[in-house]
């Protein structure tokens, strides 16, 4: 089991290490080379998160004795994945010295404060967007309990259905008993009178 999950670990920071060396590279080029760098990163990403899920889905598999241990390591691993997509948005939207000459030219020293402002700006919406990610992920745990509570409460309505039908079953021998009991109490007093 385990030999699997570093399997995966080796993978991730392989992945990992190329998307770092990439991300690095995003604010740096424009054009069509950004473009393609920036959806190679977007699919490496990808497969990082996939490798995360086997990891987890390994992690449940282990013993429980040594559980602990591999879950703080997918706790971390799931940290630099975070970081990891931060940077990635950061850098899409970064400009390099060159690239921000080019649009302020000589103007630079008057446009700085503008410049100022719209990496505050930037740096909002990405916090805004990275909340409203948080939330939809918040929201997809919530509908998945939903769906799993309503799955246990259709099992319990079924077993709670199965119950009913035997104790209906149950008392139905009881009354057929009774009537029996009745008609052999009503032989056994014809006979005592006899």
């Amino acid at each position: 089991m385990s030999s699997d999950f570093e399997t995966y670990e080796q993978d991730f920071g392989t992945i990992t290490a190329e998307v770092t060396n990439k991300i690095g590279k995003i604010p740096k080029i424009s054009g069509e080379e950004k473009t393609q760098l920036v959806l190679n990163v977007d699919k490496q990403l990808e497969e990082v998160r996939e490798l995360l899920e086997q990891m987890d889905l390994e992690v449940r598999e282990i013993p429980i004795q040594s559980r602990a241990m591999y879950n703080s390591r997918l706790k971390s691993y799931k940290q630099e994945v975070e970081k990891l997509e931060k940077d990635f948005k950061r850098s899409r939207i970064a400009y390099s010295d060159e690239v921000r000459n080019e649009l302020l030219g000589d103007d630079a020293i008057s446009s700085e404060s503008q410049l100022i402002k719209l990496r505050e700006e930037r740096a909002h919406l990405l916090d805004n967007t990275e909340r409203l990610e948080r939330s939809s992920r918040r929201l997809e745990a919530g509908y998945q309990i939903a769906v799993e509570t309503e799955q246990v409460g259709q099992e319990i309505l079924a077993n709670l259905h199965t119950d009913r039908e035997k104790i209906q079953r149950a008392r139905e021998r009881l009354r057929e008993t009774d009537a029996n009991l009745g008609k052999s109490s009503r032989v056994l007093t014809g006979m005592l009178r006899r």
